[in-house]
């Protein structure tokens, strides 16, 4: 199982699930009661519910880099392309914009 921790503007705000059944995108009940929270994305409005898909979520791959950074992270970190939850946690700790990723160990 992978897992992640999902920041918005440096504040934690949910987990990002990777097993056997698919991908699973939970907000943090203490990041929903704040009156400042925003949704990470427009397809994963704030809500208690726990999202589920078996791709990952089109705006987690979204972040993920491309092209010729995208080569030079997977060969480098000797990456599978195959595996976009392992891409996306040593790929996107740092991404452009608002979402950060960082793996739970």
């Amino acid at each position: 199982m992978k897992r992640a921790k999902v920041y918005m503007h440096k504040a934690l705000a949910g987990i990002l699930t990777e097993d056997e059944n698919g991908y699973h995108f939970e907000y943090y009940s203490d990041y929903l009661k704040n009156v400042d929270a925003e949704a990470v994305s427009l397809t994963l409005p704030l809500s208690e519910k726990k999202y589920e898909s078996q791709i990952l979520f089109p705006f987690f791959d979204g972040l993920i880099p491309e092209g010729w950074l995208l080569d030079i992270a997977q060969k480098n970190w000797k990456l599978n392309p195959r595996d976009r939850m392992d891409i996306l946690l040593k790929t996107c700790h740092d991404c452009i914009g608002a979402v950060s990723i960082e793996e739970i160990i």
